[in-house]
Parts: structure tokens; C-alpha cells; sequence
């Protein structure tokens, strides 16, 4: 399969236009019509109709689609490992769930600059789902998940354990409540596929609670914007405690108990077993699992 023709192929759906695509990867149209059609040949599939609102995908057009993102993105990043091997750069390639990213992981990125000035460090922040996708398509090398994992060729180590904590702005809420008071509260919940909901999950299991039996007015995929909707009084939610200390202590949140329901997040750090570990990786791995961290 020719990558050139499965780029052509990508970049005109994902713009959904020959003419936009054919731009963008300054080619004639006609030239970029012939690259999908040998895609197609050398598939011996369809993979897209013309329509007035521009491209469709067929049914086989779908899955090449699906697989064609994973492939372009190893081909970019084969090629962004092999120049950085050339220039001898110092990369941290890291992905973080926003429990830890959103909050924790900053400061430790700085303290660790501090001895190692001359890594360049870029992060960014997902779930835990998106964040080991990334690892195994090679986007990034190192990953801190909310939650351990049984995945084929990673590899995770503890960071640390946290508390989950329900809480609220709501002046005239009980100190502690049953389950059953529990179940009938507004609650804001993280998506399915972070590390909060999953750890929510699991816990409320031994209780026969599932998910579906909560009060739940809404989800949102950032833990910044649910502590600011708890904030501003329109709900309660599970808020890892190393992400709301200073909120805690000035009296903008306060805790709600739940008799016989304590809730503890722990966090790993993850990476590929067939990935040879540079020797600032190992450095970060290790700082990261050390009490210099400094999360804040």
C-alpha cells in the first residue's frame, strides 16, 4: 500500500473536498483523483462516493479511514524519532489523564527542568483511554493514567495513591450522608473512558450501585470545569483531593462523606516494554515516582 495515495485518501475526507485536499497537498485535482483511485486498485475496494455536500465514505472507505490515522501519525512519528536521533535531541514525549495534567503535573515539570535544563518536554492532556492509545501508536513515549491497566506491551509502575472526594459549595448540605442519600444527589460526572469514572465504577460495586442508578445531570471531559461547576453551585462531583486543597482549606468546597464509601485514586505511570528508554526517560520516570515530584 502506497502511504502517499493513503495521505491523499485521508487529508480529502478529513477536508471533505477533492479541491481542499488537492490544495493542501499541492496537487492538480485530477492528480489526486488518480492517487485515490490507485488506493482503491491496490485495495480492490471503494472507498468513497462523490455527493453535493463533497465526499462519502463506503463501508471499506470507513475502515481505511480508521486505520489510516494510526498509520500517518507512525509514519510522522518514525520520522520525528529518527531526526531527533540525528540532532541528538533531548525529547520528553508525555501524556498525562487531566486528574494529574490538569493540576499536579506543571510543577513537577518545573522542578525537573531545574536539573535538566536541556530536555525539551512537551505534554499533553487526555484521558486515560487517549492517553495509552497514544502510547501504542507511538505519540508519545511516556504516560500517567488514573488507574492501573492490562494492556499488551505497556508496562506501568505507581506514582502515588490520592482520595476521591465528593464535594460541594452548597452551604446546607449533611456532613455525611447514607448511599441511598447518595444516589438521589445532582452529580457531575467525568465521560466514560477517563480514570475518575472508571475508579467511581469500580468502587461503587461492592454496594450493587452501577452508574445508571446515580443522579447524573451531566458529564464533562475536563476535571477544571467540573471543579468550576461545583464552584458555582450547580452540582456535586468526585474531585481528586490533589486538585481542590486550596479550595478546601479557604472553605469554597467542603467534603461530603458517605457512610461505608471511601474512594481512593491511584495513579501510573505507563509506558511501552518495547520502547528502549532513553536516559532522561529514565531520569523523568524516576523523578516522577520520587517524593521530589512536588505535585501541587
Amino acid at each position: 500500500m502506497n502511504l502517499q495515495y493513503l495521505k491523499a485518501f485521508y487529508v480529502t475526507v478529513r477536508l471533505n473536498s477533492i479541491s481542499k485536499a488537492a490544495k493542501e497537498l499541492h496537487l492538480t485535482q485530477p492528480g489526486l483523483s488518480m492517487q485515490i483511485q490507485s488506493l482503491e486498485k491496490d485495495l480492490e475496494v471503494t472507498l468513497l462516493t462523490r455527493s453535493n455536500r463533497g465526499v462519502e465514505l463506503t463501508e471499506a472507505g470507513t475502515v481505511v479511514f480508521d486505520y489510516a490515522n494510526t498509520i500517518l501519525s507512525m509514519q510522522d512519528n518514525i520520522e520525528r524519532d529518527l531526526k531527533n536521533l540525528k540532532s541528538n535531541k533531548k525529547e520528553l514525549l508525555i501524556g498525562s489523564c487531566k486528574a494529574v495534567g490538569e493540576y499536579a503535573l506543571p510543577c513537577s515539570i518545573y522542578i525537573y527542568k531545574q536539573d535538566f535544563g536541556d530536555v525539551d518536554i512537551n505534554f499533553e492532556i487526555s484521558n486515560t483511554n487517549d492517553v495509552i492509545k497514544n502510547l501504542l501508536d507511538r505519540t508519545i513515549n511516556i504516560g500517567i493514567i488514573h488507574g492501573n491497566v492490562n494492556v499488551a506491551n505497556i508496562k506501568t509502575e505507581k506514582i502515588t495513591s490520592d482520595r476521591l472526594l465528593l464535594v460541594t459549595s452548597l452551604p446546607l448540605m449533611k456532613d455525611t450522608i447514607t448511599l441511598d442519600e447518595f444516589k438521589k444527589l445532582p452529580l457531575i460526572f467525568r465521560e466514560s473512558g477517563s480514570g475518575t469514572h472508571q475508579t467511581i465504577k469500580n468502587a461503587l460495586v461492592p454496594h450493587d450501585i452501577k452508574i445508571e442508578n446515580l443522579n447524573i445531570i451531566y458529564e464533562l471531559n475536563s476535571m477544571e470545569a467540573i471543579k468550576t461547576s461545583v464552584l458555582s453551585g450547580k452540582g456535586i462531583s468526585f474531585i481528586p483531593e490533589l486538585s481542590i486543597k486550596r479550595e478546601l482549606r479557604d472553605g469554597h468546597l467542603k467534603e461530603i462523606r458517605i457512610e461505608g464509601l471511601d474512594i481512593f485514586s491511584e495513579f501510573f505511570i505507563a509506558y511501552r516494554e518495547d520502547h528502549s528508554l532513553t536516559i532522561h526517560e529514565k531520569e523523568f520516570i524516576k523523578f516522577i515516582k520520587s517524593s521530589k515530584r512536588g505535585f501541587c
